[in-house]
């Protein structure tokens, strides 16, 4: 379902906006308002778990397209998420083990919207994102995407761990990129699969990465040390469709 709407401005609107059920992805409201609809909105944010951000009135301003935020903006999703199981039950559709791209802290939405792109073409079966430090599905995902939101569920969860523990009970199994694990062509990267991306900056969290099976090494013979996020996906996703074309 495609939402028109992205930025929400105000306070009624906002409210509103939470009651109609639209995923807000991220809230700026100034910091030290305690007046009563602020104090709905909090609630409203909380029920739903939305990630808030108090900012001053000055910085309210600059990200203000109307001028009449009220102390209040929400960001909401260019597209709406799925759910985990959604994005098993379009594996079992298929007949297919489960594969699916977990991100670990993307903040960039091009990247974001590339990675989508590869986990669709790819033949992944959906992506899982986190709920805070990480960039929702903004209109600039959605444009980066080149479609693939049309068609690849994304899920937003509030630890990744805890996600990967539920989907391990599935049957799957994670290898996360890393630069110090084994080199990808010397795993087996077969079956039921969560393949692990870290954030541009700082890669994969390390209790992401304990609870991760294997580490994967992409091979590298440059003068830099590592590559973008998005390729690093792109590079690692290709190594696992190349062994599932492999007969048995």
């Amino acid at each position: 379902m495609r939402y028109e709407e992205f930025t929400i401005e105000g306070r009624n609107a906002v409210i509103e906006a939470f009651r109609a059920g639209k995923p807000i992805d991220k809230l700026f409201m100034l910091d030290g308002a305690q007046d009563g609809p602020m104090q709905t909105i909090k609630r409203e944010a909380k029920k739903h778990d939305t990630f808030i951000k108090y900012v001053t009135k000055e910085r309210l301003d600059q990200i203000s397209s109307t001028g009449k935020h009220q102390g209040v903006i929400a960001y909401a999703a260019a597209y709406e998420y799925a759910q985990v199981e959604d994005i098993l039950e379009a594996a079992r559709e298929k007949g297919e083990q489960p594969f699916i791209f977990l991100l670990d802290g993307i903040e960039d939405p091009h990247n974001l919207g590339a990675i989508i792109r590869t986990a669709n073409l790819s033949g992944a079966h959906g992506v899982i994102i986190l709920k805070d430090r990480s960039v929702g599905l903004t209109a600039a995902v959605a444009k980066a995407s080149a479609g693939a939101l049309n068609y690849t569920p994304v899920a937003r969860v509030t630890n990744l761990v805890r996600a990967m523990e539920d989907l391990k009970k599935e049957g799957l199994w994670f290898v996360c990129a890393d630069m110090d694990g084994e080199v990808m062509y010397d795993l087996d990267l077969r079956g039921a699969i969560g393949l692990v991306i870290g954030s541009e900056g700082s890669g994969v969290s390390r209790l992401v990465k304990e609870s991760c099976d294997f580490n994967a090494a992409i091979p590298m013979r440059g003068d830099i040390d590592s590559l973008n996020a998005s390729v690093a996906a792109g590079v690692l996703a290709y190594e696992i469709v190349r062994q599932r074309m492999v007969k048995k």
